[in-house]
């Protein structure tokens, strides 16, 4: 009880028997020890509000640094509303965006670019959730008719929902045949760190260099308490996002805790760290799984897709995972049935993925 009588709840338990890491998603990973630190960091005294503060001032020299001199950021809550926000400001209101069928866009945001954002989303069929140019001109309908939703803008995940990132050269074959075609270039980067790290290039090079108008910038997945951003790399498309983050109910007043969490990732080099570390134990989960598959004659376990950021999409049959569910947690993939998410997180151990293996394979 406290001191004024009213009965308290009891404290949260921090242990990690009460917290066990899981393979559910990146998400449910906890903050980067040294975000919490800035975060502390920038609750001193007093600072204007809106991002009239140092911390989102230096936020914008940061994203400079990585995606070239003409690069205006702005700090957002949560990934949908980032993309939401980000076609919206680029778009006029008789837009179709062409993205791939199995992206966040048009599968997991219950259809907030169309429902908020006004736009028609055109989900093509895609092999490895991959957009190609020939697949970008397959989809165009309409062009021109005054029946038809205009297809001015492409969208694509980096990486994709299902783990495959789009090389330099892949990202510019599409900004080409898209500017082509008068439409611009939109950027789900929501694991942007992820695909960067995996290819050993910056984040600058599979976006303002290969002819990305405007990017969604993840954080949340790679240790952020909850801060994204929206990046705009083309100027001509920038007029309209300070009125509509606002609008869009994405425009933080105490901006510089969002800006500190920011600066902490990408002010150095720890988005790299996380992302590698998060991408290289998906490796070694894919390792251990298929060596366990072999050495245990498991029949129909079986990777479906080349690792390539930090997930692992496994076939797994029911029996087996009913059992390793008993001791960890992953998501049966929506878009396949049969088919297992299991999901890396910059926090993710070699020991955690040695006892998921334990658990799948019965050695527990």
């Amino acid at each position: 009880m406290t001191a004024d009588g009213r009965t308290s709840a009891p404290a949260p338990e921090s242990s990690l028997a009460a917290h066990p890491r899981n393979f559910g998603s990146d998400n449910w990973a906890g903050a980067h020890p040294e975000v919490i630190t800035a975060i502390a960091e920038a609750n001193v005294g007093h600072a204007p509000g809106y991002g009239d503060d140092p911390w989102t001032a230096h936020l914008h020299e940061v994203m400079k640094g990585h995606f070239g001199p003409s690069a205006q950021a702005f700090p957002v809550f949560n990934g949908t509303g980032a993309n939401v926000l980000a076609l919206q400001s680029a778009l006029p209101r008789w837009a179709a965006v062409i993205t791939a069928a199995s992206a966040h866009i048009n599968y997991d945001e219950t259809g907030a670019p169309e429902k908020v954002g006004g736009l028609k989303i055109v989900g093509a069929a895609t092999e490895n959730g991959k957009l190609t140019p020939e697949t970008i001109r397959g989809a165009i309908v309409g062009r021109g008719s005054e029946h038809n939703a205009q297809p001015l803008a492409v969208s694509i995940s980096q990486s994709t929902e299902w783990g495959t990132t789009y090389t330099p050269d892949e990202s510019a074959a599409i900004a080409d045949t898209a500017h082509e075609l008068d439409m611009l270039v939109h950027v789900d980067g929501s694991r942007l760190g992820n695909a960067a790290a995996h290819l050993g290039v910056g984040l600058g090079d599979i976006t303002t260099a290969v002819g990305v108008d405007i990017v969604s910038l993840g954080g949340t997945k790679n240790g952020l308490l909850g801060a994204e951003a929206v990046i705009v790399l083309n100027p001509d498309i920038s007029q309209g996002m300070r009125f509509l983050r606002k609008m869009n109910l994405q425009l933080a007043s105490k901006m510089r805790f969002l800006s500190a969490q920011l600066n902490a990732l990408y002010g150095g080099d720890l988005w790299r760290v996380s992302a590698t570390a998060s991408n290289d134990m998906a490796e070694y989960l894919a390792e251990r799984l298929a060596e366990a598959a072999e050495s245990k004659g498991m029949v129909g376990l079986e990777i479906v897709q080349r690792v390539e950021s930090n997930v692992v999409f496994v076939r797994m049959p029911a029996e087996v995972a009913e059992r390793a569910r008993q001791k960890f947690a992953f998501a049966d993939w929506p878009l396949e049935t049969g088919i297992v998410r299991l999901m890396c997180a910059f926090d993710t151990t070699r020991e955690d993925v040695d006892a998921l293996v334990a658990a799948i394979a019965g050695n527990d």
